[in-house]
């Protein structure tokens, strides 16, 4: 069940006032538990910027055994537990667990928990005129948590990908998320995902592509906007899976979004540049991609160089610790070289017609793969 997904592999919590611990002298806010993390010694030591590796390493391990402990407070049987427990300490919990088993388990407390507020079988501290905002973020929370299990199920570092229920548990998981919101973006997203591991693309992009049913009078690029909202991890994710599913346009015009939010972000270039490279490629063996009309595929390759370059420099600036990454840039780039498609001229402001790139001929034999 295990596939290459993107660097993300658990979705991060998503903390609410419909997920905060009801408030007693008795049991410290979430809030303030957070809060005495963040002030402890161990943040100070990660914030540092002469800290040592080592140091970091060591504080961030003492700083996760720390959250662990504060989070258990706010479930029983600790005695100050408040009742039910606040489903924010199960997410919480669920992302700091090392074993995956404990972590499953944490996620499906908090849904139940949810579930029941859901339901309006649990008391809860919202106004009447803030009802279905509340509902809304209820639902967000359902829906994340059932996302966090997905990946979970197939993140290949552990033996639950290679378990053979994977495939139908998450299959499952997902049908449950998506009744609770049949549009939710991260939800299709994660869909996708699965049904790119069992080999069903045209049902991945499907899932991709799916969005809210919009009225007459919504903007053109309201989907557009939908995607942009979202987190930019998210983004980056989807990114990558619409280039596995052959969707080049789509996947470009995500990135080119990440990248006007962040010119920084070393994934984002890369997958820009692996996403040009790949529709030079079909265009260098006679196909056709939208938004390429126009461009010879060595003007594509090019571009892609540009992105492949631009990643390179980020990624040695920042000590970016992606290798991987960082292989498959200069296996591109060796590549590239190869072909003749040198970096596009460094332009004056005012002159700069491109005279000078050199393309590599019709005729070259060296494979773009």
């Amino acid at each position: 069940m295990g596939r290459t997904r993107a660097k993300a592999k658990k979705s991060a919590p998503i903390v609410t006032n419909s997920s905060q611990p009801s408030s007693s002298s008795a049991t410290p806010a979430l809030s303030a538990l957070i809060d005495k993390l963040k002030s402890s010694s161990y943040s100070r030591v990660l914030a540092r910027g002469d800290g040592s590796v080592n140091e970091k390493n060591q504080a961030r391990e003492m700083m996760v055994d720390d959250a662990r402990e504060l989070f258990q407070t706010l479930l029983p049987p600790h005695p100050t537990a408040p009742t039910p427990p606040p489903p924010s300490a199960h997410l919480y919990l669920a992302q700091l667990s090392a074993d995956p088993h404990t972590a499953l388990k944490h996620y499906q407390a908090a849904i139940d928990i949810l579930l029941t507020q859901l339901k309006g079988k649990a008391p809860s501290p919202i106004q009447e005129d803030e009802q279905d905002e509340g509902e809304d973020e209820v639902k967000s929370n359902i829906v994340r948590a059932y996302i966090g299990m997905v990946e979970l199920w197939m993140d290949p570092e552990y033996d639950l990908c290679f378990d053979p229920a994977a495939s139908s548990t998450c299959d499952l998981l997902l049908a449950n998320a998506l009744q609770i919101d049949p549009y939710n973006l991260e939800a299709l997203q994660s869909l996708a995902s699965v049904r790119l591991s069992q080999e069903k693309t045209e049902e991945a992009l499907a899932a991709l592509l799916t969005f809210p049913p919009s009225s007459p009078d919504a903007p053109p690029a309201r989907d557009q906007a939908l995607v942009a909202a979202l987190p930019l991890s998210v983004r980056l994710a989807r990114a990558k899976l619409l280039l596995e599913c052959g969707a080049y346009h789509d996947a470009l015009d995500v990135l080119e979004n990440v990248l006007a939010s962040d010119d920084t972000s070393v994934e984002g270039w890369y997958l820009m540049g692996w996403g040009w490279w790949l529709v030079a490629e079909r265009r260098k063996e006679g196909g056709k991609v939208e938004g390429s009309e126009g461009l010879t595929w060595e003007d594509i390759a090019r571009d892609s160089r540009d992105c492949l370059e631009t990643c390179r420099t980020l990624h040695e600036s920042q000590s970016d610790p992606d290798t991987p990454i960082l292989e498959h840039v200069q296996e591109l780039l060796g590549t590239l070289d190869a072909l003749g498609i040198l970096p596009s001229p460094v332009q004056d402001d005012e002159e700069g017609d491109g005279d000078g790139w050199e393309d590599a001929s019709d005729d070259e034999d060296v494979e773009m793969s």
